[in-house]
């Protein structure tokens, strides 16, 4: 059964609480799955520039963030971790034309403290699918959008370490040859229902290919 939303919240609390230090050290400032896959469909989407005020939602260590300010633009970047902010402002330059401030970007009334009609653009980048609840977020952009704002975003693709989500392992011999097959074996997909997810590492041998799927998508506000 899918556990409380209330105990899901804690859940990711807790969790990223405990592992924060551990995954910046691991990633640092970026890896080749964001540089070559994330950061070029988000800059594309978004094409922040001179003269817009953009919120990063999530910002963690403020990679993003920083490279939508090289773009020109000026930046808030929210984080609900004060680690991940540390290392933010640990990494980005005193005059570099962006604000760092911990919130919580499920709570409406932390959203709605930054302002009505304040931000040119927002983005989230792989982010969203760690929220225990993105309701409030989703209804409290369009306030603090300006008319013609936009909302990008970036997560996994929602089949990956779903509920009903099953791992398996084939092999079979062909002319005399051991071939075998991985993959993920999908039995509930179209869900909204939150839930408790597990990192999972894949294991490949060196001809093995694992791909990956990434949604990025953009919406503006009329």
């Amino acid at each position: 059964m899918d556990a409380p939303m209330e105990n899901l919240a804690e859940a990711v609390r807790s969790s990223w609480e405990l592992k924060a230090k551990w995954w910046d050290d691991r990633i640092g400032d970026g890896n080749a799955f964001q540089r070559e896959l994330v950061e070029p469909a988000t800059l594309r989407l978004a094409t922040p520039g001179p003269g817009q005020l953009i919120l990063d939602i999530a910002c963690g260590a403020g990679r993003m963030a920083r490279l939508m300010a090289a773009g020109g633009a000026q930046v808030l970047g929210i984080e609900f971790w004060a680690t991940f902010l540390e290392r933010a402002w640990a990494r980005t330059a005193a005059e570099a034309p962006i604000e760092f401030r911990l919130l919580d970007a499920t709570d409406q009334g932390q959203l709605l403290s930054l302002g009505a009609g304040r931000f040119h653009g927002a983005v989230a980048t792989m982010a969203l699918m760690d929220m225990a609840q993105v309701e409030r977020l989703f209804e409290t952009l369009p306030v603090l959008l300006k008319p013609g704002g936009w909302f990008v975003f970036s997560i996994l693709h929602p089949c990956f370490c779903a509920p009903g989500t099953e791992m398996y392992a084939e092999e079979r011999l062909v002319d005399g040859r051991s071939h075998r097959t991985a993959g993920l074996k999908v039995n509930r997909y179209r869900s909204s229902t939150p839930f408790r997810a597990e990192g999972r590492r894949f294991g490949c041998s060196p001809s093995a290919t694992v791909v990956t799927h990434l949604y990025n998508s953009k919406w503006e506000v009329s």
